[in-house]
């Protein structure tokens, strides 16, 4: 049985100009909401992720508590819950799914939040990794909407090192088929092996693996944390899922629409919600100097970095230490006033 909704929006015209048929988002809802409409958390995924990985951070007497809020978990398109590669119908099956953007998935969330369930004001939007530039575009795009914004361990724009750390994702992928893009429907799960095996590298800080921390969570050797952590999430993912989501990571970015054409620093300097800002110490490419590059010009932010040994994946979910330091903040962030900016 699905543990998720889905909302159909109909045709959509992408921003690349295509339409895209029978478009919907897979959601899922945690509490109830109030009466003023105003006690909902949006919380969309990260990349490669669905709704039930980010369960971890939503709980009984924790920040985002469905006891006292209404939390919206939006799926990434791509991500084979909402649409697509793996789930649409051809002729935009597989290989053949059209770019989407961060832009793109937050008008359709706003549609969500706005049409599904009459939604005007946003207590805080939230997210890791592609879902915290996902929260930093909510606060751009819709700056009188967004009262608050935690974003950890994501950039608020792919920075050229996190493209090309994305780029030897998607060229590990294509050597299995000899880079010939005229192959790419025959691409397997089994394909992904090797992705895995790269993303190992980057997802944790050399001090993880040189204190052999992968013994905490019941590996005996390196080699069976790797094959068991990043050769198996990655086998489990649909190729063409994954290079539809690559894209849109490696071309994510919160000015790259016709609000601002570009202009980034103007995108950050335009949200006005209450910011907190979590990149992880030893994050190896959503850096911390970008991220504190980035919080330096949103107006209204405070920089918290996650002092973890856990790199990109401080913010996870898997280690205790790293999830209270992210939930205090929360915390702290939902108890602060925000005040309208005229």
């Amino acid at each position: 049985m699905e543990d998720f909704e889905r909302y159909h929006l109909g045709d959509v015209t992408l921003q690349s100009g295509v339409t895209l048929p029978n478009a919907f988002l897979a959601y899922k809802t945690y509490g109830t909401l109030n009466e003023r409409k105003d006690n909902v958390i949006v919380y969309p995924t990260a990349f490669g992720d669905r709704h039930v990985n980010n369960e971890w951070l939503i709980g009984n007497g924790m920040a985002l508590d469905p006891q006292k809020y209404f939390i919206i978990v939006p799926n990434l398109l791509g991500n084979g819950l909402s649409s697509s590669p793996s789930n649409t119908p051809e002729p935009f099956d597989k290989a053949n799914f059209p770019h989407v953007t961060i832009y793109d998935n937050i008008q359709l969330q706003h549609r969500l939040v706005t049409e599904k369930f009459g939604i005007q004001k946003i207590a805080l939007v939230v997210g890791w990794s592609m879902g915290g530039v996902q929260s930093l575009q909510w606060g751009a795009i819709y700056p009188h909407m967004v009262e608050r914004i935690a974003s950890f361990c994501g950039n608020a724009k792919t920075w050229p090192q996190t493209y090309v750390v994305l780029d030897g994702l998607k060229a590990t992928l294509m050597a299995s088929i000899g880079s010939d893009s005229t192959k790419l429907n025959q691409l397997t799960s089994d394909d992904m092996r090797a992705v895995g095996r790269v993303y190992a590298g980057w997802g944790l800080s050399q001090t993880f693996y040189k204190e052999g921390l992968f013994r905490e969570l019941g590996f005996e050797s390196l080699e069976d944390f790797v094959a068991g952590v990043w050769e198996d999430s990655f086998m489990s993912m649909d190729p063409h899922n994954v290079l539809a989501m690559l894209w849109t990571g490696q071309h994510a970015d919160i000015s790259a629409n016709s609000v601002y054409n570009g202009e980034f620093d103007e995108a950050l300097k335009s949200i006005e919600a209450i910011t907190y800002i979590m990149p992880g110490s030893t994050d190896l490419f959503c850096t911390a100097d970008s991220n504190e590059y980035e919080a330096n010009l949103v107006p209204n932010t405070e920089f918290h970095p996650i002092n973890s040994v856990w790199g990109h994946f401080a913010g996870r979910g898997i280690n205790s230490t790293d999830n209270r330091f992210i939930d205090d903040n929360l915390k702290h962030l939902l108890a602060l006033p925000y005040k309208e900016v005229d």
